[in-house]
């Protein structure tokens, strides 16, 4: 199957690509390669990946440090069961993470995507707060597609809430007021803390745990909230015995200008996910943290162990490359980088905030979003962010960038400019 259409027509008529129709498929494009911060498309052309491929290829592709520790990993082994066993990359992989993870959090369990360490993050908040069944979380969340995180997603206008009817309940809060740099005396945030601690009270003792992504929203809208808030949830956790539950994996490894969103709070909890960067988008792998409280109580629960074991659980393949990839990112300068981007997204997108129908335009860190009052015409955004050279996939309502933080100036400079074509796009704007 040579030929660009031949297989662009089997993928069309066989193969189920996400959040997508089988019947009625979107349109896809054919990538033969990728190298830095471009891929390459079966026709030849090449464009700009603005999207670190769903928010994970920080150090952009084919990286040699990266390749290498893959290759020199597949002559070791590249799989081996991890009940009964161990191996060196999964030791040393723990080791970095709990070195640069909050210091309470000194226990790690390896899971195969973000949306199982968010299942397992869960499990051991049950686990742990015997008799408590029930999670409290803020509305406008994603935490993954997985069926318990799928209950923990806004009911009503996230992205599960066809599935609203057979899933868990929990207890949902008002989304937190938008804007990073909200204080702890903003009315609006006084008045979402007083509504979040009546709801703990109303539910007083039926709440094992709280959950949040902390200061970004991500695929529930891309919003930006204050590290206050996330305090107010530490406190009020606290407060009354719940655990606190922070979903770093699109936060984590640098995104947000901070290595984990948390340190903008000054907040350790109790359990924390990480996954996408933490390999470098070069292998699935994810991890849920927690501290020894934590696993001591779920250690002494009615089950003595933790109920949940994947089958490719601590990959091998999969911890050698993270290994290089946190190394990677620790080594260089990504502060300076993602600073660079920050400004970059910021004074590339100001611009956008004039066109007609544009409700919003944020930047934090290396995360840049336009946000419509209507959705997005898609096909047609794409289309025009193609055309200036950068591959982009809006939804919904937004456009947005999460660049590698290898884009040169160049680079992001194009990708503000793809972000702009394609914001005037949509018919009727």
């Amino acid at each position: 199957m040579d030929r660009e259409q031949d297989a662009l027509g089997y993928d069309a008529a066989h193969i189920w690509h996400p959040y997508s129709s089988m019947t009625s498929p979107d349109p896809v494009r054919l990538v033969e390669s990728a190298r830095g911060v471009r891929l390459r498309f079966a026709d030849g052309g090449e464009v700009i990946d603005g999207m670190a491929s769903w928010w994970c290829a920080i150090h952009g592709y084919r990286h040699p440090v990266l390749d290498a520790a893959v290759r020199e990993q597949v002559d070791l082994m590249s799989h081996v069961m991890f009940g009964g066993l161990t191996h060196r990359p999964a030791i040393s992989l723990a080791e970095r993470l709990i070195r640069i993870t909050p210091q309470p959090l000194r226990h790690v369990f390896f899971c195969d995507s973000g949306s199982v360490s968010v299942e397992v993050a869960l499990k051991m908040a049950l686990q742990a707060r015997p008799g408590r069944g029930r999670v409290l979380t803020v509305r406008g969340g994603y935490y993954g597609d997985t069926l318990h995180p799928m209950g923990l997603c806004d009911p009503v206008n996230g992205l599960h809430s066809l599935f609203t009817g057979p899933l868990p309940q929990h207890v949902f809060v008002p989304r937190p007021p938008d804007g990073f740099e909200r204080t702890a005396d903003d009315p609006e945030l006084v008045a979402w803390a007083d509504t979040v601690a009546a709801t703990l009270d109303r539910h007083r003792g039926d709440i094992a745990a709280i959950l949040v992504e902390p200061v970004v929203q991500g695929a529930g809208g891309m919003r930006f909230h204050s590290p206050e808030c996330v305090r107010v949830l530490r406190r009020l956790a606290d407060t009354h015995d719940a655990l606190l539950i922070l979903d770093e994996i699109a936060t984590g490894f640098g995104r947000t200008g901070a290595l984990f969103a948390s340190r903008h709070a000054d907040v350790a909890p109790d359990i924390m996910c990480v996954g996408k960067a933490l390999t470098g988008g070069y292998l699935t792998l994810a991890a849920t943290l927690c501290t020894t409280p934590v696993a001591e109580a779920v250690s002494d629960s009615e089950a003595g162990v933790l109920m949940h074991g994947p089958t490719f659980m601590a990959n091998p393949l999969a911890c050698a490359v993270a290994n290089a990839a946190v190394d990677l990112l620790l080594t260089s300068d990504w502060e300076s980088r993602v600073g660079r981007i920050s400004d970059l997204l910021t004074e590339g997108l100001a611009d956008c905030a004039e066109l007609a129908g544009v409700a919003d335009v944020r930047v934090l860190g290396a995360i840049g979003v336009v946000q419509f009052d209507t959705p997005v015409d898609v096909p047609a955004a794409t289309n025009a962010a193609l055309a200036h050279g950068v591959w982009l996939r809006p939804f919904r309502d937004l456009i947005y960038t999460m660049p590698p933080y290898v884009c040169s100036d160049a680079e992001v400079r194009r990708i503000t400019g793809a972000i702009t074509a394609a914001a005037t796009a949509t018919p009727g704007r």
